[in-house]
């Protein structure tokens, strides 16, 4: 067993020294002391001896080397406080702290006081070794010992000094570059203010003096090609308000190469080049909108630069772009774009004063451009616009007639004038000569009066207008002709096939303007109309390959048309209506409610059937039976207006009342179909005239109020002919008032225990209360949504079975390629 190592106790610290000099004693603790003498005997009872061993214990070290060991070892206590109350040693230069990219706060620390430190303690280390190697008791190191502590001491400061170095180099980087970014900041935030207010003062200077300042657009347009997104709006914006005020009412012409070499005064120098100024300008700016245009940025900016601008000076230079850039955005996917143009474009259709009508010309014939080039695939509004067009109509009829009557009355009046004056003034030829001087210049000033009048000439207008009129039936019957594409030709553009949403607003178009539709094309458009009504399908059932798979309200607004254009023009027109009617004899059971608009059904009741003069008796016997059966499984605003429609048909054919006896065999008039056929295509060969209206028994029970007061009223009618009164409200009005109730109204149910009286509609409604027992509200939405999952799976499994049956087809096809590579190989063999 080796012997233990002692360790090293180092002795007490030394109280501090005081000088001789520093020690004062006072008469007043002199006197204490002798006074406490009892107090004051432990002094002389002290054990010098053990004192003086514990401090002489280490008396073989030399007394410098002790004291230089109380002292460091001092030093390194008070440093050691130092850090425990600072954490860390900041240099004075950079005493605040510094943030970070991320967020974080720190201080930037200074080296050398830890490399400071770590050698005083190496130092402390050399020296207690020496200490301890002078002192018998002290425990000393072995070389290798002292080596490997040397070593790791080393290392130990060079990662140290590295992860200084590094942590520095981090801490300096990002806050150089958070400095020149704020520094950017706050150059470019200063930068823009400046370029605001100069744009305030060109443009305030601009509209003061525009002559003297005309420079200054081109300042403004450099502005406008700044980086930052507020100040190129703010300068379009501000050139948009400067360019308003600013140009003429009139068309500039730059002066030719023989007008710039002739002399002219300082005046018109002047006025030249401002014209040359603001043109020039005005180019740039809108060649700079047309650019931006085309960047989502800038998009609505822009265009609502170019619509403002257009709708404001549309007669001056360079409205060719302006237009082509509205035009071109009449069918964007921004609505907010969209509906700027189309607007503009309105705007320019109504105020023909400002341009003319030149511009109207043009946008029309850019839009039938349009259409043609997009296969008729664009938004409802691109041609809707066509709505707003107003045409003059005996314009240059009655304008020549005014004419030739003024001139002819003036002709009159100045013969004999002439006459007069010629006896009196035969004999003095000079006043001859003056005279026909006076009718010259007479002639002159009212050409040039002409010339410079805004009026257009009439034929000019009549010119213009033939003009606009020819494109948008250009367009109108493209649209008609695409929708009647087979599929084989419309399949090419997968957006085509089975979408037409031009065809509305193109109908709508041809119902407005159908009186001026030359006769040369009304047989076409009848022919158009007719093949859209049927969608496709033939009175024999057959069916074509057309891509025209109309909805029912399309095909229902294509036999209003048809009969809107036949009235407008019934005495030129002899066209044979029984297709169309044929069509709204089927399309009343296909349409189904809220799926179509029952605003156009509704139209469609009030012109084909309402306001139609006569009506074949069987027809209109096949039309009540089918109002009355439509009216029992459509919605109340649906139900009244067909039960509208019903009573109207009734009143003006009083044979057609024989359907509301109750006979054992039908009614009692049958005309030459015995049988009443449901099913039946035509009208004419249903055989309603054998039906009875049984419906209107039904109808009576009616939930709604309206409804089953209308059934029981008509059930009431008689069949005298005294009863020739027609009611008042329209299908349509009836639709309407209804379609605005149903959201609110409620139905009260009786108890079943009630017994009805016979005659008298016991059940009561009501649409608002509190005085109810039971109500119960008809939720829509929940219908719309159950039915919606019926035919969807309806549709699901009608697709499945269609699919199955392909599935059996192509394993016969399999089997039967089977069999013949069988026979194949049996006949090569």
């Amino acid at each position: 067993m080796g012997k233990k190592k002692q360790k090293i106790v180092l002795p007490p610290d030394l109280p501090p020294e005081i000088p001789d000099e520093a020690v004062e004693i006072s008469d007043d603790d002199v006197a204490f002391v002798n006074e406490n003498r009892e107090y004051t005997d432990f002094l002389s009872n002290l054990d010098t001896k053990s004192i003086n061993k514990q401090v002489t214990r280490v008396a073989d070290v030399k007394e410098d080397e002790l004291e230089s060991l109380y002292e460091k070892r001092l030093k390194k206590k008070s440093l050691n406080k130092e850090i425990e109350k600072q954490g860390l040693e900041v240099d004075p230069v950079d005493a605040l702290p510094v943030k970070t990219l991320d967020g974080k706060l720190y201080y930037r620390t200074a080296p050398k006081a830890t490399q400071k430190s770590e050698n005083e303690d190496k130092d402390e280390a050399n020296t207690d070794n020496k200490d301890a190697g002078s002192d018998a008791s002290v425990v000393r190191l072995t070389k290798a010992e002292k080596r490997a502590k040397l070593k790791k001491m080393r290392k130990e400061a060079k990662k140290q000094a590295k992860e200084v170095a590094e942590v520095e180099d981090v801490q300096q980087i990002p806050q150089a570059e958070v400095l020149d970014e704020v520094r950017k900041d706050m150059t470019a935030e200063e930068a823009n203010e400046k370029k605001k207010f100069r744009l305030a003062e060109l443009g305030t200077a601009l509209l003061t003096d525009p002559e003297l300042n005309i420079k200054s657009l081109k300042e403004m347009l450099e502005i406008s090609k700044d980086g930052d997104r507020d100040i190129v709006v703010l300068a379009l914006k501000s050139l948009l308000a400067v360019f308003r005020d600013i140009i003429p009412g009139y068309r500039i012409r730059l002066p030719t190469e023989k007008e710039q070499e002739m002399k002219v005064s300082k005046t018109v120098k002047k006025m030249r080049f401002y014209e040359s100024t603001l043109l020039s300008a005005y180019k740039a700016y809108i060649q700079k909108l047309i650019a931006i245009e085309k960047q989502a940025v800038y998009k609505r900016v822009a265009v609502r630069c170019i619509c403002t601008l257009l709708e404001a000076v549309p007669h001056f230079n360079f409205r060719e772009s302006l237009l082509a850039a509205v035009i071109r955005n009449i069918s964007s996917e921004d609505d907010i774009s969209r509906k700027l143009c189309c607007a503009t474009v309105k705007s320019l259709f109504t105020n023909e004063g400002k341009h003319g009508g030149e511009v109207t010309v043009e946008a029309v014939q850019m839009i039938a451009d349009l259409v043609k080039a997009h296969d008729c695939q664009l938004h409802p509004d691109s041609i809707e616009v066509f709505m707003s067009l107003t045409f003059d109509e005996d314009l240059g009829k009655r304008e020549s007639q005014d004419a030739h009557k003024f001139k002819s009355k003036n002709a009159k009046r100045k013969d004999l004038k002439e006459q007069k004056k010629e006896q009196k003034e035969s004999a003095n030829e000079r006043k001859r000569t003056r005279k026909e001087m006076m009718s010259k210049t007479r002639e002159e000033v009212t050409t040039e009066l002409k010339a410079a009048s805004l009026a257009t000439d009439v034929t000019e207008r009549r010119r213009m207008q033939t003009d606009v009129l020819s494109a948008i039936f250009e367009t109108y019957f493209r649209v008609l002709k695409h929708a009647l594409k087979p599929r084989s030709e419309a399949g090419s553009s997968p957006q085509s096939a089975g979408s037409h949403p031009l065809l509305t607003p193109c109908l709508n178009g041809i119902g407005k303007f159908c009186q001026l539709i030359d006769l040369d094309f009304m047989s076409d458009l009848m022919n158009y109309l007719r093949k859209l009504a049927r969608s496709g399908n033939n009175s024999d059932g057959s069916s074509k390959d057309v891509s025209a798979c109309l909805t029912v309200s399309e095909r229902l607004q294509c036999c209003i048309i048809a009969f809107r254009v036949m009235r407008n023009n019934l005495d030129a027109l002899n066209v044979d209506l029984q297709d169309f009617f044929v069509q709204l004899y089927n399309l009343i059971i296909e349409y189904r409610p809220g799926r179509d608009k029952g605003e156009i059904l509704a139209e469609a009741f009030k012109i084909m059937l309402c306001d139609d003069r006569q009506h074949d008796m069987q027809r209109a016997a096949a039309f009540i039976k089918r109002l009355a059966t439509f009216s029992l499984f459509s919605g109340s605003a649906e139900s009244l207006a067909a039960l509208v429609t019903l009573k109207h048909l009734l009143q003006k054919n009083v044979k057609c009342r024989n359907l509301l006896e109750n006979d054992a065999g039908g009614g009692s008039v049958s005309g030459a179909i015995a049988k009443y056929q449901p099913y039946a295509t035509d009208p004419n060969l249903s055989g309603a005239l054998a039906s009875v209206l049984w419906e209107l028994n039904l109808l009576s029970n009616h939930y709604h109020p309206a409804v089953s007061t209308m059934a029981l009223n008509i059930s009431m009618l008689g069949t005298g002919d005294n009863q020739v009164h027609l009611s008042n409200k329209t299908p349509q009005q009836a639709f309407k008032e209804l379609s605005l109730e149903q959201e609110s109204f409620l139905v009260k149910v009786e108890s079943s225990g009630t017994k009805r009286k016979k005659g008298n509609a016991s059940l009561k409604h009501t649409s608002m209360g509190t005085d109810l027992d039971f109500t119960v509200q008809v939720d829509e939405n929940d219908v719309k949504k159950k039915l919606s999952e019926h035919y969807s799976l309806m549709h699901d499994i009608a697709e499945n079975e269609r699919l199955r049956g392909e599935l059996v087809g192509t394993t016969l096809s399999l089997n039967l390629y089977e069999k013949y590579k069988r026979q194949k190989k049996r006949r090569t063999k």
